[in-house]
This record gives C-alpha cells, sequence and structure tokens, in this order.
C-alpha cells in the first residue's frame, strides 16, 4: 500500500503543498485537487495529475507566494503547457520551470492586458539558437491563445524559449540568457568590421550562430580543440580581415565568459566569416 501525502496548505482548488514520507514537502497539481480540502487531509497517489520536489526553500517560498494571486485557469493552462512539451519532447523538466514559466506567463498576460508590448531585442538569435525550444514555445502561446483567448506577442515567445531550454538542460536562466545576449553582440562586431549587413535567415548565418553556441559550451565545459597551425598561417595571409575579426570575437568571448578561448576557436571562426562576407554555401 502506497503512503498516502498529507495536506500541508491548499493554494487553491488545483494546486496544494503536502508532505510526504518519502519525498518530504511537495507540490500536487490536479483539477479540483484542493477543492474543499483542509490541513491534514490525505492524498492518495491516484488524485493528483503532477507532483514536484522544490528542494530549494526559497523556492518554495517563492511559488507559495506566487500561486494565491495568479487566476487558477491561468494556473491550469501553464501545468498543461508544461504537460504537452515534456510530452513532444518525452523526457522531464526541470521542475524551477514551474515557478519561471508561472511566474513569466502571468506577468505576460498582465503586460498584454494593460497594452504593454516588451520588446525582445534578442529574438533573432534566440530562435536561431534554439529551433526545437522556439517550435515548442509557439505551442505554448497557441494553446495559451486557444484556453485563454489571449494572444501574446512574438516576442513573449523568445522568453519563453529560454525558460523551456533552461529546464532541458538545467541551465540557470540567466546562462541561457547570456548566450543570446553574446551572440547578438558579437554579430554586431562582424557587421561593423567586415562591413556587412547579415542577412538573420540565411543558411550561413545558421551555421555561424549553431559554430558560436557549440564553441560556448566547449568553453565552459573547458574543452579544447586541437589547433589546425598550417590552416591558420594560412587564413591568418589569404583573409587577414576576417582573421583579425575572428580574434576580436574570440576576445570578446573571454571578457564576457570570462574563461579561456583556445586559438584554434579563432581557425573556425574565421571560415564561417570568409563563408558569411562572400556568401559561400
Amino acid at each position: 500500500m502506497s503512503t498516502p501525502f498529507i495536506v500541508k496548505k491548499v493554494l487553491n482548488n488545483n494546486v496544494l503543498i503536502a508532505d510526504h514520507l518519502e519525498f518530504h514537502e511537495v507540490v500536487l497539481i490536479g483539477r479540483g485537487i484542493g477543492f474543499g480540502r483542509s490541513k491534514g487531509d490525505q492524498i492518495e497517489e491516484h488524485s493528483y495529475e503532477k507532483m514536484f520536489v522544490l528542494k530549494n526553500e526559497k523556492e518554495q517560498e517563492q511559488y507559495k507566494m506566487l500561486l494565491p494571486y495568479i487566476d487558477e485557469e491561468v494556473i491550469a493552462v501553464i501545468h498543461e503547457v508544461i504537460q504537452h512539451i515534456e510530452a513532444r519532447l518525452d523526457q522531464p523538466l526541470n521542475e524551477h520551470i514551474h515557478i519561471g514559466l508561472t511566474d513569466h506567463i502571468s506577468f505576460a498576460l498582465k503586460r498584454k492586458k494593460q497594452g504593454m508590448d516588451l520588446k525582445n531585442p534578442f529574438m533573432i538569435e534566440t530562435k536561431t539558437l534554439y529551433p526545437l525550444e522556439y517550435e515548442l514555445a509557439k505551442e505554448a502561446v497557441d494553446m495559451i491563445e486557444k484556453r485563454l483567448n489571449v494572444s501574446l506577442p512574438e516576442g513573449e515567445v523568445g522568453f519563453i524559449v529560454l525558460h523551456i531550454h533552461g529546464a532541458i538542460t538545467d541551465k540557470p536562466l540567466r546562462e541561457v540568457n547570456q548566450s543570446s545576449q553574446l551572440i547578438a553582440l558579437l554579430t554586431g562586431i562582424i557587421e561593423d568590421s567586415l562591413k556587412i549587413q547579415i542577412d538573420r535567415e540565411s543558411i550561413n548565418y545558421l551555421r555561424l550562430v549553431r559554430h558560436i553556441r557549440f564553441t560556448i559550451d566547449r568553453v565552459q565545459a573547458g574543452e579544447k580543440l586541437e589547433e589546425p597551425e598550417k590552416m591558420a598561417d594560412l587564413l591568418k595571409n589569404e583573409y587577414p580581415l576576417c582573421y583579425n575579426t575572428a580574434w576580436k570575437l574570440v576576445k570578446v568571448m573571454q571578457q564576457t565568459l570570462k574563461k579561456p578561448v583556445y586559438n584554434a576557436e579563432a581557425v573556425y571562426l574565421t571560415m564561417h566569416l570568409y563563408r558569411l562576407s562572400n556568401k559561400i554555401t
């Protein structure tokens, strides 16, 4: 026989805090699960749709403080969105997404109601960096529109992408957002140095962004690429502008990430910059 959950606090009709012998303090979500419940009541396992454990006490308190101020229909939709994303990915998400996405979407709905459209300056970079997460975020916004009859602006899709990617990779939102901002900064440096206007929809830009994304991941992990010295000399002599620009990018990445970026990265960046500036596919 399974151990029951003991109601600790009812947050609303669909969400409550409970104690469990094995899991300790948990959040239980399910339609009507909190209706008519009181502290000390028992909840059987089959009674809830979703359980998650907020091990961080600060996050527990944030979530408890957040929910009473959010419409229950909004909470239900966000819960459905998270379930939909997990089903599409066929993997669980970091539980922090319940706090991050609930807070963000509820605030986005308030902004929409007040006529405030929050611009997302890193929308293109975010879309290019995380195509799968972008697709899922679009589906999430469509679900919100159908259920709540509220159409969120395109910029909000980009912000939701960051929450989804963070929950997939277990990376904090700050770190995920840093990648989009860094790539936007590097793109500006490329345009200034090479005196070009980059087509953000081009295949070469897509390749460049993906390469920089993997470069950032390698730098964060401390992984080193083998430097092709002969190729470095060739590129330096044949394409000095692209080579020098690549080194500018390396230095900016080092300053931003506060970690060493190895010489080999400049070689591979030079090749991407040459293709980009000469529109070679």
